[in-house]
């Protein structure tokens, strides 16, 4: 983990609301260990957002780092407005990374709402090893997308308005492809409520499944105690503090779904 003043190649919109960055961060690349991990961004050198905002590494390699996000708020605006040229404070690489993925399985990759940028890393890491799997990215419409449904080379998108793709969300496709392919992994990031849906379903299916869990963060490192899930420990009244939480920025963001419990499930 180090910071890292990286220069900024490009910064486009994709997508509605939707950003792509890449800028040249060699250390950050050096240290890299794969999909998964996450940097920090400091979105302007005053105190006007003075706490980083954590994005997951969309990719790394040949010096340069890509991420894609979504404007949300003042701070995501802000850093919509970057150009080529700018600079930008960056703290990382941060977080664990996703595995099995190739090790005999039939990676199922599954994304949503801001949730890209990781499934996209890793999809770049199957396709490099020549690994056959199937990506699935679940949006509210047609807007959000800035890839072409295309079942036949295993991409597929859904939407809930049914504008583009598959109508409803991302479960549909996924038991169709659980029942089709031999063992089959799944790795998702995505909104909470999707999580949910995807660790019910795999712990009821008896399916491995990790999952890469968004949080709020106000310092990654595990200083300020903010990104705390739950872990998935019945007896935890008994147990400490520590036995009964994680911290997402130290411990994730990527989870075995059996290992966590969300508070809506």
């Amino acid at each position: 983990m180090l910071i890292e003043r990286a220069n900024i190649i490009s910064n486009i919109e994709v997508a509605h609301n939707i950003w792509e960055m890449f800028f040249e961060a060699p250390e950050i690349v050096n240290d890299y260990k794969g999909p998964g991990q996450f940097i920090n961004i400091l979105v302007e050198d005053n105190w006007n957002h003075p706490l980083r905002r954590p994005m997951s590494i969309a990719s790394a390699k040949d010096g340069k780092v890509s991420i894609i996000y979504k404007i949300f708020g003042d701070a995501t605006n802000t850093l919509s407005k970057k150009q080529s040229g700018d600079t930008i404070e960056i703290l990382g690489p941060l977080g664990n990374v996703f595995t099995n993925w190739d090790n005999g399985y039939y990676p199922i990759l599954v994304g949503g709402g801001v949730g890209l940028p990781p499934i996209l890393n890793l999809k770049s890491e199957c396709e490099f090893n020549k690994i056959d799997h199937t990506i699935i990215i679940g949006a509210k419409n047609s807007d959000e997308h800035f890839m072409t449904h295309n079942p036949e080379n295993d991409i597929i998108l859904t939407t809930d308005d049914g504008s583009c793709g598959e109508t409803g969300t991302v479960m549909n496709p996924i038991d169709r492809i659980i029942k089709e392919k031999h063992k089959a992994y799944i790795f998702a990031c995505g909104p909470e409520p999707m999580l949910v849906a995807i660790r019910d379903y795999a712990l009821k299916n008896d399916i491995p499944s990790q999952l890469s869990v968004e949080s709020y963060m106000g310092c990654g490192v595990g200083l300020c105690q903010g990104c705390v899930i739950s872990k998935n420990n019945i007896d935890k009244k008994e147990n400490s503090y520590h036995e009964q939480y994680s911290l997402v920025c130290l411990d994730g963001p990527i989870y075995e779904a059996k290992d966590i419990k969300f508070e809506q499930s």
